[in-house]
Order: structure tokens, then C-alpha cells, then sequence
């Protein structure tokens, strides 16, 4: 239990006064103390001091443990920061080392947090709303379950070629034709965005995860501001789904030609909830090539990273992304990499690589 620190200070008086009064009753004031007293006190009160400074440890330990970073933090960034943040992980019971590196079991730890707190965002991504929801976490004493919400997973490999995802929930999660969702993965968090669509039917394909609906209302706002006439044509796709139209373009196109255009189940983006097909009525609402050169392509280009999205892919990239350019499909990875990524020109496989 606490102690007030005065307290001490006040019996250590109130004995000095008892011992002046018996031996020098005609003397007052602080010369009547002796100078064996006065060596007593200083030494008693130095003591004391020592006592209360080391009284409460842990307390002084924790207020250095508990140091939450202020920066945004994401996969693979490094540094004493991460190191904070990882210790206070640690310190509300998550099972993860401070390695210093924002890693994979980091990144469960804050997905898993965030799917906890409906009020935040589930994204993986360290920032000011899930550093808000740590604090009060720490300050209230709330209760956090460790993997209450999202099972730690290693990443899975389920053949030579193909990785399946232990956290499909980060939003920089790379999934192409090497790195799959799982087969049962249905984000908890799908809704409609609140934008255009070519169609009135209230179907899946309308939905998206909220971190990326929410981007993309206001995405479509800043494009109505600029005179841009885009639709949202696809999102979020099923596993299932995404069987039937495989299956479907392989038996018009042969496996092989499929391929470039088309993914297997898993291996789509659509199925994260973190992609949508765009487009706009001078091509007719619909997806394809001709989207290139429209006033809207030109204008994703330009803008589509301010609210976290890329051009997944890109012109030129094909080898790496395996797949054919594509214009209307965009991808949210969050402003610092969409950033990044559109700056340097460069596809989200050769960002998570460096």
C-alpha cells in the first residue's frame, strides 16, 4: 500500500522536539538541537528519503514500460518504437517477443486488439485510434483476451507453390497467386459504401471491409469535387464465388489464358473485402480495357493513394504480378504505403519485399 511521503518527515520532528524539551527546557529555536541530533536527522531523513524513493518500483517500472508510441508503426518497420509498443503487447498478455521489428506475431496482436474494439478499425496498422484504445485499455484495466477474436497462425503452405495466409485481416496482406486467403475467410466487418453503383440489386459484390468503404466514400467525394464521374462495379467476392467464376473462364479461355486475367478461389483479392472494380459510363458501366485513357483512370492515378489505395495492377508489372494490367482495380493498403507505393511506381510485391 501506498505511503504518504510526509509522514515520515513528521514523526522524525515530533521526536526531535520530545528529546530538545527534556534535556534544555530554557533553550528554543533550532540552536537548541545538538549537533549529535542534527547528524540523527539528517542521517534518519536521508534514510527515509532512499525508503521512499525505492517504495514502489513497480510503479516507476511501469511508467517507463508502458511507453506507447506516438508515429504510426506497420509490417516491417523497425526501431526502439516497435520495441514500446511490443512491451505493452506484452504487458495486457499478448505471447510475442520485442524484437523490434513490426513482425508477423506483432501484427496478429494488433489485428486481434482491434477485432476486440468495435471502435477501431481492424487493420493490423499501429495508429492514433488503436494507440487511443491501448491507453484506455491500461488506464481502465480493461479485460483483453489474447486470441479471442483471431487464432494465432503461422502462414500455411499448402503446396510447393502456394502460401495460405495465418491473418487475413491485415490490410497489407499480399494475396496473388503465390499467397491465398483461406477457403472459410468472410471478413466480420463487410459493409456497403455509401457510393455509386451501375446496379440496384443488394448483392455481395456491393460490400467491402469498413477501413476500405469508408476510404472509398471519400475517394468517390473528392472525385465528384473534380467533375469525375466514377461507379463501384465489384467488391467483395466468396471463395465459392470466386470457384464458380474461375471455373467459368477456364472453360471459355483454357486454364493457361485464364490465368492472366482471372484467380483461382483464395487467390483473389475480392475475397480479402479490400478491393473494388471501378468504372464510369462512358465505357458503359462496364470492366475491361477501355477503361484506360477515361477521364476517371487518369484521375485514380493521380489521386487513388490520398485515400490509401493502389492501382494493383500496374502497367508493365506483369511478370511480377502475374496478372494482366488492369485500371479499374484498386486495392486499399493504407495511406503510408498506398503512398509509397504509387510514388515509386512499384507494385505492393515488390514494397512488402523491401
Amino acid at each position: 500500500m501506498f505511503q504518504p511521503r510526509n509522514l515520515f518527515s513528521i514523526t522524525t520532528v515530533a521526536v526531535i522536539c520530545l528529546l530538545t524539551a527534556c534535556t534544555s527546557p530554557q533553550e528554543e529555536g533550532p540552536e537548541a538541537v545538538s549537533e549529535q541530533e542534527e547528524i540523527h536527522n539528517e542521517d534518519e531523513t536521508s534514510a527515509l528519503n532512499e525508503n521512499d524513493m525505492n517504495a514502489h518500483p513497480e510503479e516507476d517500472a511501469n511508467e517507463d514500460f508502458l511507453t506507447l508510441p506516438k508515429e504510426n508503426l506497420q509490417k516491417g518497420d523497425k526501431s526502439d518504437s516497435v520495441i514500446d509498443l511490443q512491451k505493452t503487447l506484452i504487458e495486457i498478455g499478448y505471447d510475442i517477443d520485442s524484437t523490434g521489428e513490426y513482425d508477423h506475431k506483432t501484427i496478429w496482436a494488433i489485428t486481434d486488439f482491434q477485432l476486440q474494439n468495435d471502435d477501431l478499425y481492424v487493420t493490423g496498422i499501429y495508429d492514433a485510434q488503436t494507440r487511443a484504445g491501448l491507453e484506455n485499455t491500461i488506464i481502465e484495466e480493461s479485460n483483453v483476451e489474447p486470441g479471442s477474436a483471431l487464432t494465432y497462425k503461422e502462414n500455411q503452405t499448402l503446396d510447393e507453390d502456394t502460401i495460405e495466409l495465418g491473418n487475413p485481416y491485415e490490410v497489407l496482406a499480399l494475396v496473388n497467386k503465390n499467397h491465398a486467403l483461406p477457403a472459410d475467410y468472410e471478413p466480420e466487418d463487410l459493409v456497403v459504401p455509401n457510393v455509386r453503383f451501375p446496379f440496384e440489386e443488394d448483392v455481395p459484390k456491393k460490400q467491402m471491409r469498413k477501413v476500405a468503404a469508408e476510404a472509398l466514400e471519400e475517394l468517390f467525394a473528392a472525385g465528384d469535387e473534380a467533375g469525375i464521374d466514377l461507379f463501384a462495379q465489384s467488391g467483395y467476392r466468396s471463395y465459392d464465388r470466386q470457384d464458380s467464376i474461375f471455373a467459368s473462364n477456364v472453360s471459355a479461355y483454357g486454364e493457361e489464358e485464364a490465368n492472366k486475367f482471372s484467380a483461382k478461389p483464395g487467390e483473389s483479392e475480392h475475397q480479402s473485402g479490400l478491393s473494388m472494380d471501378v468504372t464510369s459510363p462512358e465505357i458503359n458501366y462496364q470492366i475491361g480495357s477501355d477503361f484506360e485513357g477515361t477521364d476517371e483512370s487518369d484521375w485514380l492515378k493521380e489521386n487513388a493513394a490520398e485515400f490509401g489505395f493502389i492501382i494493383r495492377f500496374p502497367e508493365g508489372k506483369e511478370e511480377i504480378t502475374k496478372y494482366q494490367y488492369e485500371p479499374w482495380h484498386i486495392r486499399y493498403v493504407g495511406i503510408t504505403a498506398a503512398k509509397e507505393i504509387m510514388e515509386q511506381g512499384i507494385t505492393l510485391e515488390e514494397y512488402l519485399e523491401d
